[in-house]
């Protein structure tokens, strides 16, 4: 016979004549199936299953242990106050020994599952899992976006004092002067400006433009 699971109303309550939920057949008085509420949604499973891990909240829960405050809805199911999404994979991995987490569920989740039903070897898959995810993210490459700022010599000073959100400086080119103030020549550079992109898959730019390379090399010969 296979596990189930099945949603239950609002109340609480399971739909009358849900066969899912219709109590298993006993043998020798105490019945292999287990019922649990957990946060409003039914799941039926072994008692073999749940006692994988004797050190888990869940073996304690099949032994009926007086420590357990364990209340029971009205069609004898024991009521757990989690989060039922949640409790999926780790009841699978009870059953089959692996872990198996949907694309749209976190690992953060599974895990607070995990150390709250005390299942140390899942505990310890799950935060493998999680040290090897962040670590693939640490090490995807940091992405640039230069940017080329035309200013005079008098707005030199506070445009650079004045760069925030995480531009810095890279390059100066002084292109001379094509304008004459007054009795004075007012001198013009190309401000040349760069950004770290981190984990932008879809962002600006992240490769120098032509012209800040040109710039760049220009800048470098000077």
């Amino acid at each position: 016979m296979a596990e189930e699971s099945c949603e239950l109303n609002g109340s609480g309550a399971a739909a009358v004549g849900c066969r899912r939920c219709a109590a298993p057949g006993e043998r020798g008085g105490v019945s292999k199936w287990v019922r649990l509420n957990v946060g409003g949604t039914c799941f039926l499973t072994t008692r073999q299953t749940l006692c994988r891990d004797p050190k888990s909240f869940l073996y304690r829960l099949c032994q009926a242990d007086p420590d357990l405050d364990s209340d029971k809805d009205e069609i004898g199911a024991y009521i757990i106050d989690r989060d039922p999404t949640y409790f999926g994979p780790v009841l699978n991995y009870l059953r089959h020994g692996k872990l198996v987490i949907n694309k749209d569920l976190a690992e953060e989740g599974v895990l607070e599952e995990a150390e709250f039903y005390n299942i140390t070897s899942l505990i310890k898959i799950v935060k493998d899992r999680i040290r090897e995810r962040d670590s693939k993210t640490s090490q995807v490459p940091v992405k640039h976006v230069y940017r080329v700022l035309q200013c005079q010599e008098e707005e030199l000073t506070q445009m650079v004092s004045t760069m925030s959100d995480g531009w810095k400086f890279e390059q100066l080119v002084n292109i001379g002067s094509s304008y004459n103030y007054g009795n004075e020549d007012q001198a013009e550079f190309l401000c040349v400006v760069s950004k770290e992109l981190h984990n932008t898959p879809y962002g600006t730019t992240s490769e120098p433009s032509e012209k800040a390379k040109i710039l760049q090399e220009r800048g470098s010969r000077m």
